[in-house]
């Protein structure tokens, strides 16, 4: 537990907040214990409310509707377990032996749930302002401003248009190239019939960008 408060940066006075957050439902169905799922909860409305105060004060000169397609790219479950992921909240988890064998320490889904439950452990534990920088530390990579603009002009929009229709899009990997120091990702956008665009990028975020761009191109709303 030290070892995670060290990467969130933040110290908690009451360590069975954060024990509850990485508490798998069905650990705790098992052994009794609190699980996460009401902290979850919790954590989405923190998570929402702290991303729309930074994009508020942040890009004056956006208006609501381009704001909206940004948050809506951050707060998402893709967005979510990559910052699980970096914080590692896997390997901390409590699972049950069944969902320890069947992958829940890396299931997106999860790793979504966990992400938003320790910020509602914190917001709880040290108040709204220690919840905000855990979620900016946690999130830096998504908040640099090509990643907002990327936000902005690809991704959400692509899934803005095609959730009309009922649509989802999902990015495949294709290819990476080049030396380890210089890699060269490759993804498409797909949907369950069809593939919308292909793109290539120096990290795998921004080959998704570049095929969500192409998408768009040949949708016709560039």
């Amino acid at each position: 537990m030290k070892a995670l408060c060290k990467k969130l940066g933040y110290q908690f006075r009451d360590m069975s907040l954060l024990e509850t957050a990485l508490t798998h439902p069905s650990f705790g169905g098992d052994h009794h214990v609190p699980h996460y799922q009401r902290l979850e909860f919790l954590g989405d409305a923190v998570l929402e409310l702290a991303i729309s105060r930074y994009l508020y004060f942040e890009f004056p000169e956006i208006d609501e509707g381009k704001l909206t397609r940004i948050r809506a790219g951050l707060v998402r479950e893709e967005t979510l377990c990559r910052a699980a992921q970096r914080l590692e909240l896997g390997k901390y988890l409590r699972l049950s032996v069944g969902e320890d064998r069947s992958g829940g320490r890396t299931k997106p889904s999860i790793l979504c749930d966990v992400m938003e439950a320790v910020l509602a452990a914190v917001y709880l534990d040290g108040g709204f302002d220690a919840a905000t920088e855990v979620i900016r530390l946690a999130l830096a990579e998504d908040l640099h401003p090509q990643m907002l603009e990327d936000h902005l002009d690809a991704k959400s929009r692509l899934q803005e248009i095609l959730q009309r229709t009922g649509d989802m899009p999902r990015y495949e990997f294709v290819s990476m190239e080049g030396p380890p120091h210089a890699p060269q990702f490759r993804y498409r956008a797909v949907t369950d019939d069809r593939v919308l665009g292909e793109g290539a990028g120096t990290s795998k975020q921004h080959a998704q960008q570049a095929a969500a761009r192409d998408a768009l191109k040949k949708l016709g709303r560039k």
